[in-house]
């Protein structure tokens, strides 16, 4: 026993079904984010793929996605989670809307680590005759390399915290502890024990990602 109301069964399960939540709602969010960032830089005015339509589509509806709170979000779209996963509650359930969070969020992120890159990169590769292709592949992604895994180091902490805001709903995993067996039973070490779990998250995940941008930064 961790408490007079917890096993360590379940607080080692709650940690497995939030790093479950975050694995695969990062990697299902990177595969739409990434796309989505890349179509803003070269779809916006100047871009290499310029295309007014696309972009003034696409810019507004990621800024509607992105102002909502992810509580607010999660409750929005039950009926779509049920349509996916037949069920709005539990860990699967949560990823849905833990997806539809961060897509957008990874995008903006994406976005702003490709507009650092400089613009005399891009225009020295289009006068040598790349393709759009080229100058993104070749040009845009290493040179941003870096800022790219800042990005998803920020996307996969704002994750954790989505995760924990899920739990308010049944979502499983630490947030869900939390609510249920420390601030529902008053449980201080509970509360304690999930807030320090998740300090340790955060701060692991930050430093790996510093550690891993400063070294291909250097290359």
């Amino acid at each position: 026993m961790i408490s007079t109301t917890i096993t360590l069964d379940q607080f080692l399960r709650a940690i497995n079904e939030t790093l479950y939540m975050v694995g695969f709602s990062l990697l299902i969010g990177s595969l739409i984010g990434i796309p989505i960032g890349i179509l803003l830089v070269v779809t916006r005015p100047g871009g290499v793929l310029k295309n007014k339509i696309v972009y003034q589509v696409l810019n507004p509806i990621i800024n509607i996605v992105r102002s909502l709170p992810f509580i607010i979000l999660m409750v929005a779209i039950i009926p779509f989670t049920r349509l996916i996963v037949q069920t709005s509650i539990g860990t699967s359930a949560a990823i849905v809307p833990l997806i539809i969070f961060i897509s957008p969020f990874i995008g903006r992120l994406v976005e702003n680590s490709l507009l650092e890159v400089n613009p005399g990169i891009v225009e020295a590769a289009e006068a040598m005759g790349a393709t759009p292709f080229q100058v993104i592949w070749y040009f845009l992604l290493p040179e941003a390399f870096g800022s790219l895994i800042l990005s998803l180091t920020t996307a996969t902490i704002g994750l954790i915290g989505a995760t924990a805001m899920a739990g308010t709903v049944g979502g499983g995993g630490i947030g869900d502890l939390a609510i249920v067996f420390g601030y529902q039973r008053f449980d201080t070490f509970v509360m304690v024990t999930t807030v320090v779990v998740l300090i340790i998250f955060v701060q692991s995940i930050q430093s790996a990602g510093n550690v891993l941008a400063r070294k291909v930064r250097r290359h």
